[in-house]
């Protein structure tokens, strides 16, 4: 089960880099772009080291006040609760 949970968090954190990667791409290219929730969702999954890692990386999105705060805020919020559960 514990392998099961590290390649799905593998899985969603590399999606999230990818889609930054590729609404980046749209966006350049004005093409129809990824919903902002969606990279909310994914993040909230347990993809929000990717997400960010794209963000900071392909300079996407980084005049967004909540995206700069409120991912972070999940990635410390996820930090926090596998603390408690691998502590507890």
């Amino acid at each position: 089960m514990q392998n099961f949970i590290i390649i799905l968090l593998l899985a969603l954190n590399i999606l999230g880099f990818f889609l930054v990667f590729l609404d980046k791409y749209k966006a350049k290219n004005k093409l129809w772009r990824i919903p902002e929730r969606s990279f909310f969702l994914l993040s909230i999954l347990g993809g929000s080291i990717g997400v960010y890692a794209g963000l900071l990386i392909f300079h996407h999105k980084t005049r967004n006040w909540y995206f700069m705060t409120l991912i972070p805020l999940i990635i410390i919020s996820q930090t926090v609760f596998i603390y408690y559960l691998l502590n507890k």
